[in-house]
């Protein structure tokens, strides 16, 4: 459960930090270009069922490029670098992005993620099976300038009411 937590969040800050480089025009997977950048982020954890209170600060690297129908980013964070390579496709039809992870180790990737692009909030959900319950889990990123972004992490098991793992800001610095 934390190696996926720890690898949707890392996905999720990539994506967050890409939005302030996106320009006017085309739709689809040139809005991922968004995340490209160095972005400094500030986040606060809550005690939950899921989570532990802790204040943690990082500078973040998303080196990323397009190569047709893929968007691709690595990241580094406090200068290590990601244990995955994130790969996102558009399928225009849904209007949803999937979220692949490549491990460096080779080892299974695990099932692809979403992300649901709405004017400048960007979620990203995931489920996950806890001791025989179906756990809902989100970040949500709420892009308040072009270089600014507020972030929150949240679970549910209801889909109606969600609670507070952690919440952020990432400012981009280059």
């Amino acid at each position: 459960m934390k190696r996926i937590l720890a690898s949707l969040a890392l996905s999720a800050l990539a994506l967050v930090a890409t939005f302030a480089n996106a320009k006017p025009g085309p739709v689809g997977l040139d809005k991922i270009a968004a995340y490209a950048g160095t972005w400094k982020g500030e986040t606060e954890n809550f005690a939950t069922a899921y989570s532990k209170a802790r204040h943690e600060t990082a500078m973040i690297h998303n080196d990323s490029w397009r190569s047709g129908d893929f968007y691709v980013i690595h990241q580094t964070v406090n200068g290590k670098p990601a244990p995955v390579l994130s790969v996102y496709t558009y399928d225009a039809k849904a209007d949803l992005y999937h979220v692949n992870s490549v491990p460096t180790d080779g080892s299974d990737p695990g099932p692809a993620g979403k992300l649901i692009i709405k004017g400048n909030v960007w979620t990203f959900p995931w489920e996950y099976h806890d001791k025989g319950k179906m756990v809902y889990f989100r970040v949500v990123n709420v892009f308040t300038t072009p270089k600014t972004i507020e972030y929150r992490q949240e679970y549910s098991t209801d889909r109606q009411h969600w609670t507070l793992l952690a919440k952020g800001n990432e400012l981009k610095v280059r």
